[in-house]
């Protein structure tokens, strides 16, 4: 008889997309997934085979500079975190006492997750989609900005949130919007060889790679074809809203034998842009992975999501990050000689990089080897070996699993 797994994880497309295909795995395997988030990832989860648990909780808008985050910004987002916590958190606690998994799985960000599996006593584990956290390597210490300064009214407006938040819950201050926990089993989705320090990482920690599933709906795209090169353009679903950025890449691929597929999000407005290039295809969207699948070079924002899929295909990058974790994965990106960063927006430096990462034979060999540890990280289905495994060890115990009344 299949368990019961419940997930937790917040609504933004970077955290969640990396463990639909996992979900589907173990509904497969004939397991009973619940599955708690937005109402905006309603028919993602159901996809999967899913039970889908709706949470009162919109993707929360982050504001980004374009110098950077700045500590005001960071103070605005945490409290945000909390505010979000108190609305949502009787809900997650109903669902999981009236529906009592075996094994709750949380994502590591959500902060809600740690502290409600220690008061109901659930068996726990958690989702990694970014890099991990262990004693050799802080991943939170890679989250502050530039400026950070904790005097910041903003920060402080969020650090007197934070405990009155403890207070009320009775749980420690310092585990409020604490990101990094660490649970008996840890589904990180990058590779062992991309996770900085890697190698200090215990068998808690299982780096099962990335699992791509579609999730976009690809009929109305395809390749050029006039066998031009084709550069893909995003700066993913989160921050995006840089017409800037968009203008420099119509001014700096504008006419060349590039062909450009430029996602510019949903928070541009396309009449600020003006007349798309002649050799552009700019969308609020793309289906990423059918794009990418075919690209030369990939101009990208170095989200996980995407560094991990752009990996998967192989395709060169060139970085322009506009968050602290964005700017950690643009980090390592470099470090490991599979892309480079853009050092501003001026249109020929913008040409220099892109042309150079796609025409560097260093850059192609070290993907082929970063695709080769990809694949051996087993995705999905070695995630569902570990939660099983996970499951059947003694003294993990049960959750109970049954349905509620």
């Amino acid at each position: 008889m299949g368990a019961h797994i419940a997930f937790l994880t917040i609504p933004a497309a970077g955290h969640l997309n990396p463990t639909l295909p996992l979900v589907a795995e173990l509904v497969r395997r004939g397991h009973r997934v619940s599955y708690a988030t937005g109402a905006a990832f309603r028919s993602a989860v159901l996809a999967t085979g899913a039970e889908f648990v709706e949470l009162d909780w919109a993707p929360q808008a982050v504001k980004v500079s374009p110098a950077g985050q700045t500590t005001a910004e960071l103070g605005e987002m945490l409290t945000g975190f909390v505010r979000i916590a108190r609305r949502v958190i009787p809900a997650i606690e109903q669902w999981l006492e009236t529906d009592r998994p075996d094994l709750f799985c949380y994502d590591m960000m959500t902060f809600i997750g740690p502290m409600v599996a220690a008061k109901l006593g659930l068996l726990e584990a958690t989702t990694v989609a970014n890099l991990a956290t262990n004693e050799h390597f802080d991943f939170r210490r890679e989250m502050a900005p530039a400026d950070f300064d904790p005097r910041h009214p903003k920060f402080q407006q969020f650090m007197t949130e934070r405990a009155a938040f403890a207070a009320d819950f009775g749980v420690p201050v310092e585990k409020v919007v604490a990101t990094g926990a660490v649970a008996g089993l840890n589904l990180v989705f990058v590779p062992r060889e991309f996770q900085v320090a890697g190698e200090t990482f215990d068998e808690r920690f299982r780096f099962v790679g990335p699992a791509v599933g579609a999730r976009v709906e690809t009929a109305d795209w395809e390749p050029p074809a006039d066998g031009r090169p084709l550069l893909f353009v995003s700066l993913g679903t989160v921050v995006n809203d840089r017409p800037d950025f968009f203008t420099a890449c119509a001014k700096a691929f504008g006419g060349t034998n590039w062909h450009v597929a430029m996602a510019i999000g949903d928070q541009v407005d396309p009449a600020v842009l003006g007349a798309a290039p002649a050799n552009f295809d700019v969308r609020r969207s793309f289906p990423q992975p059918a794009v990418l699948a075919h690209a030369a070079a990939f101009l990208t924002h170095a989200g996980m999501n995407s560094v991990m899929e752009a990996l998967l295909y192989q395709v060169p990058m060139a970085t322009f990050p506009q968050t602290p974790e964005q700017h950690a994965n643009a980090r390592r990106v470099a470090e490991l000689g599979l892309g480079r960063s853009l050092p501003d927006l001026d249109p020929e430096s913008l040409r220099e990089v892109v042309d150079g990462v796609a025409a560097d034979p260093s850059i192609v060999e070290q993907l082929e080897v970063m695709a080769g540890h990809l694949h051996r990280a087993g995705g999905p289905v070695a995630a569902a070996d570990a939660v099983e495994a996970y499951l059947a060890t003694p003294g993990a115990g049960r959750g109970g699993g049954t349905r509620g009344g």
